[in-house]
This record gives structure tokens, C-alpha cells and sequence, in this order.
């Protein structure tokens, strides 16, 4: 197996998050393909089941439970067993055959695939519980039972072959995309482009010359992944960024893991300080979506602001969220043509920049532009609404089945040798300072009132 070089760090391809060079058979036979047509079929499935109504194609979701709530209430039931083999099998079957494709063992995969869904189980019970559920997203804890166990016994081997964190993430992603609608540009309109599309560019480009110019960090790929992640939306860009950089699996472990730690804290701890500072919901809650790295808890954050904040926060995270696509090619074209070009060239032609990009992304961006300018217009808002309902728990499967990959493929003592200096934690810290004190700005000036008249949200 050939050696890469990344930066001043030679590795091996199959510890690289990336793609191949394309030919015709990639279509069925490359992860990135396959994982857009798996996104496809849960796409499709899902809006025939919610337009025709003739089925039932929901995935499993643990309710909130504690805080006087019986989690037996739950699990007495029917239909929660019900949905969760629903579940299983889908996601079980959509997978094993990805897996087939792509020539790998089925026999070793299957066993392999059903421990790992139990522990995506445990992780989805453990984060419901109602105080755990209030503070820490699934995310932390699927990473914290991957790490215990690789961290403890060890990974045995005949799970292995279903640790593969790009295949469930890649997957969640497209089907996260049919939840990116280019009509929330519309809503927000220019405030939201101003506060989402103008600021996280900046941040990418400061963080950059940050880490590789003053911090002088020789992993310029796990640069541009903590770089992507603190200035989008955590995980999901970090996982993109990786692919279009040739991270390394540590890079992006490392970078998951202190992004997951920081959004906790300013999760819980933002909201407090905008209350009393009173800066109000709408300016409140643009600034939480816009510096918060997890969609899911921005949600929580705004929440805990008002209605207003809440929406307004969402309204930034989604816009920002578009730009996944465009910054992970925007990336691909950056290090193949300059980071990467140590051999002499002068131009890389169109068709190197195309092996280079993670072709997920193009299943993110046509689930984007479908639901947007397809289901919308012929289905409507609210039957769009009902179909990502039903995706959204299939995404959070996906990802869970990927952070808990994440976990159980990482090793305290490779983490540690990341950390060397603390160079690593120290970028991300700096740049999520610039991040709040440039989004703020951008919130006053578009939001305060004082220069361009107030938006109404609804």
C-alpha cells in the first residue's frame, strides 16, 4: 500500500478520509457514491410514505425519560419495537448492501453491524434520559462509548468491519441535505447571508493563517478541519473538510472531540451570558446560530432564550449550514492546487480537482436543490416538514452508528500526540473568539436596529 504525504506526515491511504480517482464503476462500487444512493432511498421512501400515507417509514426515537417519567412507559409499547427493527432492517439492509458493492465481506459484516446498533441503542437510551438530554447531545455520548470501549478491552476484531465512520456519515449527510432549504434565505433574507455567509469565510481564512503561520502547525489538514468545524456547524463540515483535505481518521477524531466538548459549554453557558447582558432574542439568538457548532444544540440554546431566538438561531444555522458544500469544494480546490502541489506543477488540471472532491457532497447539494425547488413548490411547506421529520431520525441512526465509530477508532495515546503543545486546542479557542466577536458585529449592525430596519420572524 502506497504512502501519501500530508503536510510533514506520511501515512497510509487507508487512514486518509478521501476518495479515489473516478471511473464509471464508481458509481456502484466508491463508498461516496453509494452513500448517495443510500441517502436517495431513504429520501425517496420516506416523501412516498408521507405523501401517499400508506405506510409507516418512521425510524426509532427515545423519548425524554427521568424527571418522573417512566422509560418503561416507552418501552412497553408496540410501536417503538415496532419502528426500532424498522430501523434495523432498513438501515441494516442499505448498508450490508453498500458493503457488498464495495467488495468487502457481508459474511463479517453483518454480525459485525448488529453489535454496533446496539451500542448506537444504548448510546440513543443513555442520552434521553432527561437531565442528560437537557445538556449533552447523542453525539457525546456515542463518542464516550466508543472510547471507553477502545479505550478499555479494546475493539475486538470481528467488530471491526462496521467501524467505518465515513460510511455513516456520508450517508447522513446527504440525507441531511434534504433539510437544507435555500428558502430559508428568503426567510432571513439578507440578514442571515449577511451574519452566516460573510462571517464564517473570515473565520476559515483567520483560522488558517492562525494555525499555520503563529501556531506553525505542520498538519495543515487537521488546520482546515478544526477550522471548518468551528466555523460552520461542528461535525458535519469537519467530516467534509477531512475529505476534500485528506485528513487523517485522528485528524478528524480530534477535531470532533474538541468541538463536541466546546458545544456543550457554550450550549449551556451563551444563553446565560446573553440574558444578562440583554441583547435580546433576535440578536441573541442569530449569535448562538452562528458561533453554536451543533445544529441540534443551537436549538436547545435558542430555546432556552424565547421562541423568537430559537428561530432566529435555527434560521442562521441552516443558511450557514448551506455552505457545507461550497466550502468542502472550495477546499478540495485549495490544497490539491496549493497545499498539496509540492511536486513542481504550476496548474492542476479540472480533472485532479474532481478526483479530489468528496463526491457525498454533490448527493447533499441535489437533496437540497430537490426538496427546495421540487417538494417545495409541489408538495408544500408542511409535507416537506413531515418528510424531514421522518429523514431526521434516519440521519441521527447514521450518525450515531458514525460517532461511536468515531470512538471505538480512536486511541487516548494517538489523541495525546495530536495534542503536542496544546497548538490543536489553542486554534480552536482563538478562533471561536474571533468567530463570537466578528458574529457579534454582524449581528449588531445587521439586527440592532441602529443601520437596517428589524425582520420579523415567524
Amino acid at each position: 500500500m502506497a504512502d501519501i504525504t500530508v503536510g510533514r506526515n506520511s501515512v497510509k491511504n487507508d487512514d486518509i478520509v478521501t476518495t479515489s480517482k473516478s471511473q464509471i464503476s464508481d458509481l456502484w462500487k466508491k463508498e461516496d457514491w453509494l452513500t448517495i444512493w443510500i441517502g436517495a432511498i431513504l429520501i425517496a421512501v420516506a416523501a412516498i410514505a408521507v405523501i401517499t400515507g400508506s405506510f409507516d417509514f418512521s425510524a426509532a426515537k427515545f423519548s425524554t425519560w427521568g424527571n418522573g417519567v417512566s422509560v418503561f412507559e416507552q418501552l412497553s409499547t408496540g410501536s417503538f419495537w415496532a419502528s426500532l427493527v424498522r430501523t434495523f432492517l432498513v438501515t441494516g439492509v442499505l448498508f450490508t448492501a453498500g458493503v457488498k458493492l464495495k467488495g468487502e465481506s457481508v459474511k463479517d459484516y453483518i454480525p459485525a453491524y448488529s453489535a454496533l446498533f446496539l451500542l448506537a441503542i444504548l448510546v440513543r437510551f443513555i442520552s434521553a434520559e432527561y437531565t442528560l438530554n437537557r445538556y449533552l447531545e447523542w453525539a457525546f455520548w456515542a463518542l464516550i462509548v466508543g472510547l471507553v470501549i477502545s479505550n478499555t478491552v479494546g475493539v475486538p476484531k470481528w467488530l471491526k468491519p462496521a467501524v467505518q465512520t465515513e460510511y455513516y456519515i456520508k450517508a447522513g449527510l446527504v440525507v441531511m441535505g434534504f433539510s437544507v432549504l435555500f428558502s430559508n434565505i428568503i426567510n432571513f433574507g439578507l440578514y442571515g447571508l449577511g451574519i452566516a455567509w460573510i462571517v464564517t469565510p473570515v473565520v476559515i481564512i483567520f483560522m488558517w493563517f492562525f494555525g499555520t503561520k503563529v501556531l506553525k502547525i505542520d498538519n495543515k489538514p487537521l488546520v482546515i478541519t478544526i477550522a471548518t468545524a468551528t466555523s460552520v456547524c461542528g461535525t458535519s463540515a469537519a467530516i467534509a473538510a477531512g475529505a476534500s483535505s485528506k485528513a487523517k481518521k485522528t485528524d478528524l477524531s480530534l477535531a470532533v472531540s474538541i468541538s463536541i466538548i466546546f458545544t456543550v459549554i457554550m450550549m449551556v453557558f451563551e444563553p446565560i451570558i446573553i440574558k444578562a447582558t440583554g441583547l435580546g432574542e433576535l440578536m441573541g439568538g442569530a449569535l448562538i446560530g452562528g458561533t453554536v457548532d451543533s445544529t441540534g444544540a443551537v436549538t436547545v440554546a435558542g430555546t432556552a432564550l424565547g421562541e423568537t431566538a430559537q428561530t432566529a438561531a435555527v434560521l442562521v444555522k441552516s443558511i450557514q449550514n448551506i455552505l457545507i458544500g461550497f466550502i468542502a469544494f472550495a477546499v478540495a480546490i485549495f490544497f490539491s492546487t496549493r497545499v498539496e502541489n509540492g511536486n513542481g506543477k504550476t496548474n492542476v488540471s479540472a480533472t485532479e480537482i474532481w478526483y479530489r472532491l468528496p463526491k457525498f457532497i454533490l448527493g447533499f447539494f441535489a437533496a437540497s436543490l430537490i426538496a427546495s425547488f421540487v417538494f417545495l413548490p409541489a408538495v408544500g411547506s408542511d409535507s416537506v416538514a413531515s418528510i424531514n421529520g421522518v429523514l431526521d431520525q434516519y440521519k441521527n441512526w447514521a450518525f450515531v452508528l458514525a460517532f461511536t465509530s468515531i470512538g471505538l477508532d480512536t486511541n487516548f495515546k494517538e489523541i495525546k500526540e495530536q495534542f503536542k503543545g496544546g497548538k490543536p486546542l489553542t486554534l480552536y479557542v482563538v478562533g471561536q473568539l474571533f468567530n463570537i466577536i466578528l458574529t457579534f458585529i454582524a449581528v449588531y449592525i445587521l439586527l440592532s436596529g441602529k443601520f437596517f430596519p428589524v425582520p420579523v420572524l415567524k
